[in-house]
């Protein structure tokens, strides 16, 4: 299992889902561009000293990362459709795929692929949750639907 966030644009909320990705060994793909330098002093501060236990790799576009990181399943998140994330069945090897803050992932991305999950949310006034907030919501889905937290207890 892998992140990937495509177009990533708020430079603590990478570094936050670096620390998740160091907490739980994933490996985190960024996909440009970037709304930020890979050297930015608050990426760095939000991902604390944890920098070094993260394997950080940055693609030029989409196609770039999923040939480097190998046939899996891509899942796309979306804010306003799919599988909600406690009923999707994941998979050791899915690719998770999160867009950027302002405008999540476009119809184009969404469409390279056909499972997508969402986070229910009952107050429909919110248009979406904090990217690293997601991202840590459907990333320990993720682990707990397809049995990798087992080993961990």
């Amino acid at each position: 299992m892998r992140v990937v966030l495509w177009e990533p644009e708020i430079p603590p909320n990478t570094g936050n889902i670096a620390r998740l990705c160091a907490a739980t060994g994933l490996e985190l793909h960024l996909v440009e561009p970037l709304g930020f330098r890979i050297d930015d002093a608050s990426l760095k501060r939000a991902g604390l000293d944890y920098w070094p236990h993260v394997k950080v790799s940055v693609w030029p576009d989409l196609d770039a990362c999923l040939e480097a990181t190998g046939p899996s399943r891509l899942v796309a998140t979306s804010a306003n459709e799919g599988t909600p994330v406690h009923v999707f069945p994941f998979h050791r090897e899915d690719t998770l795929l999160f867009g950027p803050e302002t405008r999540g992932l476009p119809e184009r991305v969404l469409a390279r692929t056909p499972h997508r999950v969402r986070i229910p949310m009952v107050q429909r006034a919110v248009r979406s949750l904090n990217l690293s907030t997601a991202a840590g919501i459907v990333t320990y889905m993720a682990l707990a639907k397809s049995g990798m937290l087992d080993a961990w207890n």
